[in-house]
């Protein structure tokens, strides 16, 4: 008697199958063998994010052969959010994005099973973590990407091959995008290439009061300033369409005063909620680079990505692959401490600020300790308090040149030691 479910997953993974049988897409050392098509099926893998790319992931990766695949996602689905994150449909507007890509995914593929996880993923502690192959992020966050990259490092374990999880990461903005693999303690981490990272836009407060000159310039001086003034303390809603529309004819309002052209509401709302235009097909591209890193590493089909791919879709479809070098004082993935250098006389809230501005750190409130001298702390309010004398005082009375002192910010799941040296 036939097995009609075997014919099924041996038609549906035919395609797979003849990939892995093809020495000529192959590298020549590969042996096709049957207990890599059984690896596929049992491959444990996590997808961070069921978003844009999210979305395109799951879905090549339950084509591809993976059957046991899990979704994690804090975000509930907006209406905006439906012209390309295709696994919903209107009706699913105000659900979980993970149980409802899930759902869609274990309806329409047999034999897969995406098991969703609706929180954050810091509420996953490492034990949740060590249970998967491989790890892909579809996220749109800095801050996400930062602290699984700085758990999963933490996580390997010199004398034990199986405590490296390899981290494929993707990442989109418009017509630009990449993918890269990262194995902890190996290739170079998410942390060594912070200052490959364009800083989010800011406008000086003298510009957008006094010599507008962009659209843009209009659209923060109607948030910022002309808000507060007819609004009082009231907090603007960036999804409340009323404050949009209000904000809109008001910087159109400066606008005509200077005869600046350009302000609509689409750019309204993307100044005002930092929106990065998302385009449904780099997101397809960045998925389909992503999912073909899982199945050359899942299988030893071929060499992975050495590590870094970077496509441009702007003016014509560009990308380049590089390997990106490990930071000898990266405070994620080395053992040394950062250096840094600062003049002396400088005050302590100045260096914070340097801080927040530096490309390759990008702290946002940090805290600063000397063994077990206190010389800022953000938090509790009366550490705050207490401390808060030490940012008007210049680093030298502080501490002395070459000393190493502890960083810590709440953003960040790891301290950052840092050799401070006086110019």
């Amino acid at each position: 008697m036939v097995d009609t479910e075997t014919i099924n997953e041996n038609e549906r993974w035919a395609g797979v199958y003849k990939l892995l049988d093809r020495n000529s897409l192959i590298h020549p050392e590969f042996e096709p063998q049957e207990e890599i098509k059984e690896f596929i099926k049992s491959c444990k893998i996590l997808v961070i994010g069921a978003g844009g790319l999210g979305c395109e992931i799951l879905k090549n990766l339950a084509l591809s052969g993976f059957c046991d695949i899990h979704v994690i996602d804090m975000d509930t689905i907006d209406v905006s959010n439906l012209n390309r994150q295709f696994l919903f449909r209107r009706a699913d507007v105000g659900k979980p994005k993970a149980v409802t890509a899930a759902a869609f995914v274990n309806k329409r593929v047999q034999g897969v099973t995406v098991t969703p996880h609706y929180c954050k993923i810091q509420d996953k502690d490492e034990n949740f973590y060590q249970e998967f192959a491989l790890i892909i992020c579809g996220l749109d966050s800095i801050e996400a990407r930062r602290w699984i990259n700085a758990t999963l490092v933490g996580m390997r374990d010199e004398d034990d091959p199986d405590t490296i999880k390899p981290l494929i990461d993707g990442g989109t903005e418009g017509f630009k995008g990449q993918a890269r693999v990262i194995l902890p303690g190996i290739t170079s981490c998410y942390e060594c290439s912070m200052d490959m990272l364009s800083k989010p836009t800011g406008f000086p407060l003298c510009t957008i009061a006094n010599t507008p000159r962009l659209p843009e310039h209009c659209i923060e001086w109607a948030s910022v300033l002309e808000w507060p003034n007819k609004h009082g303390d009231r907090k603007m809603d960036t999804d409340d369409p009323k404050d949009i529309q209000w904000l809109y004819e008001t910087a159109l309002a400066r606008a005509k005063q200077y005869n600046i052209q350009g302000v609509t509401y689409s750019l309204t709302q993307g100044v005002v909620k930092n929106i990065i235009p998302a385009i449904a097909a780099t997101n397809a591209i960045i998925a389909a680079s992503c999912c073909n890193e899982a199945l050359k590493i899942a299988t030893t089909c071929a060499k992975n990505l050495n590590n870094y791919m970077m496509y441009s879709g702007n003016d014509s479809v560009y990308t380049y692959t590089f390997e990106h070098q490990r930071k000898e004082d990266c405070p994620v993935c080395s053992n040394s401490a950062t250096k840094l250098d600062f003049k002396g006389d400088k005050t302590l809230e100045e260096f914070m600020d340097y801080l927040k501005e530096k490309p390759d750190i990008q702290l946002k409130k940090p805290s600063f300790t000397l063994g077990g001298k206190l010389l800022y702390m953000q938090a509790p309010k009366q550490l705050e308090e207490t401390t808060r004398p030490n940012l008007a005082k210049p680093l030298k009375e502080l501490f002395a040149s070459g000393d190493e002192i502890t960083i810590t910010d709440a953003t960040l799941p790891f301290s950052l030691q840092a050799i401070v040296s006086f110019l």
